[in-house]
C-alpha cells in the first residue's frame, strides 16, 4: 500500500511560549490534515511563522514590532514570498521504503509533482536527501536519494499517484480550515491577516480564506 501525506518539517519548540504547542522530536515531519489536535495545529502555525521569521533587510518592510507576538509574526505578515518547509512524504507500507522531502523544499512547491504527471516527466524535491520522481511510461519511479547509487525506490502507476495527490490536497485544505478556526481562537487580534498568510504559505486558493465578519 502506498501512503502519501503533506508534511511540515518541525523541530522541538523547547523555548516557545507564545501559544500552546505539542511536544515533538528534535526534528521530524508533522502530517497535515483535519485530524490534528489543537496543540498540533499550534505547532504547525508556529513552524510556518518561524520559517518566515526573517529580519527586514534592504526591503520596504516595516521594522519589527516591540511586542514578542508581533515580532514573531512580522515576517509571516509582511513578506511577499512565504515558505512552509516540508513537502510530500510517500511510504510504501509493504517494503517500509519512505521518500521524504529534502532540505529547502517547501509545501508550496508541491505543484512540481504535476510536472511528473503532465509535464517534462521528472522533478526533484530538495537535497540531503535528494528525492527524485520520474515518469516511465505509465509508471512513476520515486528515488529516495538520487545521490546514492543504491537508493531505495518506490514505483506506482500514474493513475494511482494522481489520486494520491488529489487526496493530499484535500488533507491540506482540511488542515487549513482547522488552522483558520484555531487562529480565530488563539490569535484573535491577528486572525484575518494570519489566516490569509497561511493560505499563501501553503499555496492554497484565496477563496478558502473566511471572509471578514
Amino acid at each position: 500500500m502506498i501512503v502519501l501525506q503533506p508534511v511540515l518539517a518541525i523541530y522541538s519548540p523547547d523555548d516557545f511560549t507564545l501559544w500552546p504547542v505539542a511536544e515533538s522530536a528534535p526534528y521530524g515531519f508533522l502530517p497535515l490534515s483535519g485530524a490534528l489536535d489543537a496543540a498540533e495545529v499550534g505547532t504547525a502555525v508556529m513552524r510556518i511563522a518561524d520559517c518566515n521569521d526573517i529580519d527586514p533587510a534592504d526591503d520596504d518592510r516595516p521594522p519589527r514590532p516591540i511586542d514578542p507576538l508581533g515580532s514573531f509574526l512580522q515576517g509571516l505578515l509582511t513578506m511577499d514570498d512565504l515558505f512552509a518547509s516540508g513537502g510530500l512524504r510517500i511510504t510504501d507500507t509493504t517494503t517500509g521504503t519512505t521518500l521524504l522531502p529534502g532540505c529547502c523544499n517547501g509545501l508550496e512547491e508541491r505543484r512540481d509533482w504535476l510536472e511528473v504527471l503532465d509535464g517534462d516527466g521528472w522533478a526533484s524535491f530538495g537535497h540531503d536527501p535528494s528525492p527524485l520522481a520520474q515518469r516511465l511510461g505509465e509508471i512513476v519511479r520515486l528515488t529516495v536519494d538520487a545521490e546514492q547509487d543504491n537508493s531505495p525506490v518506490i514505483e506506482l502507476p500514474i493513475i494511482e499517484l494522481r489520486r494520491l495527490l488529489a487526496d493530499a490536497e484535500r488533507d491540506l485544505i482540511d488542515f487549513f480550515q482547522l488552522a483558520a478556526a484555531w487562529v480565530t481562537q488563539h490569535l484573535p487580534d491577528h486572525a484575518i491577516h494570519v489566516t490569509a498568510a497561511l493560505a499563501r504559505a501553503l499555496d492554497l486558493p484565496a477563496s478558502l480564506v473566511p471572509p471578514r465578519s
